[in-house]
């Protein structure tokens, strides 16, 4: 051990998050024991009031302190159009865009046999229940450019086509096998524009 006991908990913990390897959760917990106590406790008290508080909405299953969420309870935005995402942070990046202007439906991951993802996995099932119930038009599907991204659209349409559904997708405006949640607002307004029915 390195450091006294509660440093090296709070690495570990701090290791835990995605995309934090051991340097770096050492990093950040030095910060941490330098920054003044009220911040610390800030920055605790966030998290735990965000653990405590965020839920998934009932209808789409964005993260939102309230259910349904503001989005799916706003009356000015187009009921007939839904963007089926990936991910929450998929949301927040085309709502960061502000050309988007219809509802969402978040599926919580990707199609990924060898991680063992399948559609039982994901809200699929929520999805065709969803749509039996409201009159959308058009279907984006804003899957990432990825192999699992392009495997979750293809079978989103092969689902949805026969029920005579308009789907689209998004234009690859965004680099294949980068994120959503990455790219710049430009970039997304013109994948979003650029989109196509798919075959």
């Amino acid at each position: 051990m390195y450091f006294a006991e509660p440093v090296e908990k709070l690495i570990e913990q701090l290791a835990k998050l995605p995309g934090i390897g051991p340097k770096t959760a050492q990093k950040l917990a030095l910060y941490l024991l330098e920054i003044p106590l009220e911040d610390a406790e800030a920055l605790a008290e966030a998290i735990v009031t965000a653990r405590k508080n965020t839920k998934y909405c009932s209808i789409c299953f964005n993260l939102t302190d309230t259910d349904p969420c503001a989005l799916c309870q706003n009356p000015n935005r187009n009921q007939q159009l839904l963007m089926v995402v990936e991910e929450p942070r998929d949301v927040a990046a085309m709502e960061r865009t502000g050309s988007f202007n219809g509802l969402y439906h978040v599926l919580h991951g990707a199609l990924s046999p060898i991680k063992g993802i399948g559609p039982e996995d994901l809200k699929v099932r929520e999805l065709l229940i969803r749509l039996s119930k409201e009159p959308v038009d058009e279907i984006i599907i804003a899957t990432n450019p990825t192999i699992e991204g392009e495997a979750t659209a293809m079978y989103l349409a092969s689902l949805l086509k026969p029920l005579n559904f308009k789907v689209t997708r998004i234009a690859h405006g965004l680099p294949v096998g980068s994120d959503i949640e990455y790219a710049d607002e430009l970039t997304i307004r013109k994948a979003l524009e650029g989109r196509r029915i798919l075959e």
